[in-house]
């Protein structure tokens, strides 16, 4: 019996770099950063000794959480930190 390796059967990961970032959820650099400082928006990746992004999977579960939270689902008090 072969297992297959579990980095096969997952999704690939997508990382977004600043300027998609910002043109995903709306927010300016400053806000993504200050966000992100105070741990409540995901902590980026460094991709070189120059380079950092963000994981979009992550990205994208932060503003599900924000748009729960819109509708009533959570309030923004009790939702978890970003990873």
């Amino acid at each position: 019996m072969s297992a297959e390796p579990s980095s096969l059967t997952a999704a690939p990961i997508r990382i977004l770099r600043l300027p998609e970032v910002c043109k995903v959820t709306g927010l300016g650099r400053a806000m993504i950063y200050r966000l992100q400082a105070n741990r409540r928006f995901p902590q980026s990746v460094k991709i070189t000794d120059f380079a950092v992004g963000w994981v979009d999977a992550e990205v994208q579960e932060w503003l599900a959480l924000r748009l729960a939270t819109r509708r009533g689902g959570l309030a923004l008090e009790n939702m978890p930190s970003a990873r």
